[in-house]
């Protein structure tokens, strides 16, 4: 269990979802937060709400310069947890191309260049919490969301390496891959969506895996089984099934 009275975080991707009742769990907790998001009258009404200290702070994850302004403007800080993110539910036969590359922008790039400035800093001082937000759709390719799963598997595999890198120090780097999460962004999907999840759940989630020392948590466990198990299934069965 980690004592988090007087710790300061950062919340990349707060505004609203999942990052927004995370928030809410942190402050309670006792935390000192930095919210971050492009909306800044989400984030101040936020901060209002919460019943701990925050600092607003704007930022927009797809323009290096704002991520660089955004974190000098944070000031010192424990740890950060990565959360934005945007979404289009598509596949390849009714590609988007500017939103399949704003998907990419935002959701792994964007992670890219948060882990631009958080990252030397934190190797620098040997210590920091790295938090990233992958999804259970990383796991392996599906139908009708290409670049959405590409986007989630390529901050899967950047937690993987960076734990790979600093496991051994005293940065501790985590993951978390959510299955469905009612949010704004789900609401766009016209499928039925398994054991989909109220923000509230899936943030007490995330911080539950906060307070250990393991890097992964995937949920909801039941559902996390079909696709941690679907890796190890031989390519013709795996598309006959999912495809």
């Amino acid at each position: 269990m980690s004592e988090w009275a007087g710790k300061r975080y950062w919340l990349v991707g707060a505004s609203e979802g999942l990052g927004e009742a995370l928030a809410h769990k942190m402050s309670a907790a006792g935390v000192e937060l930095v919210l971050s998001a492009r909306s800044e009258d989400k984030l101040h009404d936020l901060a209002e709400a919460l019943p701990g200290r925050a600092k607003v702070v704007t930022v927009d994850v797809s323009d290096t310069e704002s991520i660089k302004a955004a974190f000098a403007a944070a000031g010192q800080i424990d740890g950060v947890v990565q959360l934005a993110g945007v979404y289009w539910p598509f596949g390849a036969k009714n590609w988007d191309a500017a939103q399949a590359t704003m998907m990419a922008d935002v959701n792994f790039t964007g992670a890219m260049r948060l882990m631009g400035v958080v990252v030397p800093e934190f190797v620098q001082q040997d210590r920091g919490h790295i938090v990233l937000t992958g999804s259970l759709s990383g796991f392996r390719g599906l139908p009708g969301a290409a670049a959405y799963t590409a986007s989630k598997a390529a901050v899967m595999t950047l937690a993987e390496s960076l734990y790979a890198d600093l496991h051994k120090t005293n940065v501790k780097v985590q993951l978390v891959n959510p299955g469905f999460v009612r949010t704004r962004l789900t609401d766009k999907n016209d499928f039925n969506m398994p054991f989909i999840m109220e923000p509230e759940q899936a943030a007490q989630q995330v911080f539950e895996h906060m307070n250990t020392e393991s890097f992964k948590r995937s949920f909801p466990t039941l559902f996390s089984w079909v696709f941690r198990g679907s890796q190890f299934l031989p390519d013709w069965l795996y598309y006959r099934l999912f495809a």
